[in-house]
């Protein structure tokens, strides 16, 4: 799977499945580097959720991490607090919004 393939998953489970994402009102940056790596962001807002290449202008939260290891949290290989806690996924920003990951990428 690529990073990109792993964003489009992420967009059809937000459609799918909005009331995951109701009352969440942010904007998510992940800069992804190494090998297949890019910058996206997912604006969330009211219900609904969009993903977008590139850089986002205010982002709520920065998270930041190698593509591979990205790609290992989507497949359910890597824990997002392990990583977290290992150094492998830095975030930066309202910390609250970190723990509401889980729920968008999952």
């Amino acid at each position: 799977m690529t990073v990109k393939e792993a964003f489009d998953g992420i967009q059809q489970r937000m459609a799918e499945n909005p009331a995951k994402l109701a009352g969440m009102n942010a904007v998510f940056q992940f800069d992804l580097t190494g090998e297949g790596g890019g910058q996206y962001h997912a604006v969330v807002k009211d219900g609904t959720g969009a993903i977008n290449e590139g850089v986002a202008d205010n982002p709520n939260i920065t998270i930041t991490m190698s593509a591979s290891d990205f790609l290992d949290m989507i497949a359910g290989k890597l824990n997002s607090t392990a990583a977290f806690m290992s150094g492998k996924l830095k975030i930066k920003g309202d910390m609250g919004l970190a723990m509401k990951l889980q729920s968008l990428l999952g």
